[in-house]
């Protein structure tokens, strides 16, 4: 059977790894698994992500991350800004990896747990929506991360995604132009590109 990292409950045998990767001035202690993102290292699009995400100039309020998978990106934002960190995805495995990284990291602002896109997610709004989306589940996939989130986030927020070049990201952008009415490559590394929109009050 072919598994998928962006499936709820991968059936593929466990391979679990344990190594260690900097981020954001913490070496962060990470036990992966198959059947999960990119589980020998940190994917070069997640870093190239959290080295532009900024989150000084963000209304107070929750982060939340969708594909969080095993922890990185969520983790390495909740310890270093110090917000609360919601992180989500539809991947049992990746859920319980992520929960397992936290408490040996020892990161405790943050709630992991399942969810379907914005399914179950916990709070109403957010001062910030992160991602990087499961490119192989498919464009429509992405579009609804872009679209419903403009829905999920405070009267002023931002969406940030990484998306590589050859994998869509000018599409991703168009329809971030589409909902938000704006969207900024704010940084490019190596085909990756980190666009951002902006919600400026209601629509």
């Amino acid at each position: 059977m072919t598994n998928h990292y962006y499936q709820t409950n991968p059936e593929s045998a466990h391979e679990i790894k344990k190594w260690s990767f900097e981020l954001l001035g913490k070496s962060f202690q990470f036990t992966t698994d198959s059947g999960v993102f990119s589980k020998n290292t940190v994917d070069y699009g997640s870093r190239v992500l959290l080295q532009a995400f900024s989150w000084e100039k963000l209304p107070q309020g929750k982060i939340l991350e969708i594909g969080c998978g095993y922890g990185p990106i969520g983790l390495a934002v909740a310890y270093a800004s110090n917000r609360q960190v919601e992180m989500t995805d539809v991947n049992e495995r990746a859920v319980d990896l992520a929960e397992r990284n936290a408490v040996k990291n020892q990161i405790e602002n943050v709630d992991i747990h399942l969810s379907d896109i914005y399914t179950d997610v916990h709070e109403k709004e957010y001062a910030a929506i992160l991602s990087n989306p499961p490119i192989r589940a498919g464009k429509k996939v992405v579009h609804q991360i872009i679209e419903e989130g403009y829905y999920y986030l405070q009267e002023v927020g931002t969406l940030t995604i990484v998306v590589q070049k050859k994998q869509g990201a000018p599409s991703a952008q168009k329809k971030m132009e589409e909902v938000f009415g704006n969207a900024a490559v704010i940084k490019k590394d190596k085909g990756y590109y980190i666009i951002q929109s902006e919600k400026r009050g209601r629509k």
